[in-house]
């Protein structure tokens, strides 16, 4: 194992929106460790990171995949070290309806929202209870507290990780590990949103770097007033 001199911070789910941002943010004092099934996109911002002083290490891995996400994590484990700080941002979101739905689009959902969610924490608590201290943060969505009828998948998906989220937190907390549920509650400034929602306006939807500075807080807390979870939507939305 190589050592580094900054903490080691995972990113899971690495795309054009909130996780290129998570991996900007926390690139300023950790050394992260970036994971996503886009090899080229990694390295795309692996060379962004490199470019601006810090250093993003990337590991392409399926999330839904038991094997590559073991391998992916003894990668991390060998190369950086021990991570402090996990931040489970990967997600499939699928549209539909409960008839509208494939059998197949609904086991593939809960993989990549809660499975995947799962195997990942499986991956670095040891360590973090070893040493009594470190963060897991997950991407939630509006989906995992007031689902949409078009939401067959997505909604038990993160309903799934919710109460993940709540099961660690419940029995980690005490260990020093904070767990945190980040419910983002609208839609996020990327391209895969413009394209589909051509409607919105920039100010109807979150700014990936301001949800980015949400997690780094959560984070970042001091543990006589930690955060469960914390809701981050546009000053327009409703709820």
């Amino acid at each position: 194992m190589s050592t580094t001199q900054k903490p080691v911070a995972v990113v899971v789910g690495v795309g054009p929106g909130l996780g290129t941002a998570l991996v900007r943010r926390f690139a300023a004092e950790y050394t992260v460790a970036i994971v996503a099934r886009n090899a080229d996109y990694l390295a795309k911002v692996a060379g962004e990171i490199a470019a601006s002083g810090g250093r993003a290490h990337p590991v392409p891995a399926n999330t839904a995949d038991e094997s590559a996400i073991v391998t992916a994590f003894e990668t991390v484990r060998h190369d950086l070290g021990d991570p402090e700080v996990l931040i489970y941002n990967a997600a499939m979101r699928p549209f539909g309806r409960l008839m509208e739905t494939k059998p197949s689009t609904f086991e593939n959902t809960w993989r990549v929202n809660a499975f995947g969610a799962f195997l990942c924490s499986q991956q670095v608590v040891p360590a973090m209870v070893t040493a009594g201290r470190g963060t897991i943060l997950f991407t939630g969505a509006t989906a995992g507290i007031k689902p949409y009828p078009t939401s067959a998948a997505f909604g038990p998906a993160k309903f799934a990780m919710r109460g993940l989220a709540q099961v660690m937190a419940r029995d980690l907390q005490p260990q020093g590990i904070h767990v945190a549920y980040i419910n983002v509650d609208g839609a996020i400034d990327m391209p895969f949103i413009r394209q589909r929602f051509p409607e919105l306006k920039a100010e109807d939807m979150l700014k990936p770097a301001a949800i980015a500075d949400a997690y780094w807080f959560v984070a970042h807390q001091d543990r006589s007033a930690w955060t469960h979870e914390l809701d981050v939507r546009p000053f327009k939305e409703k709820f």
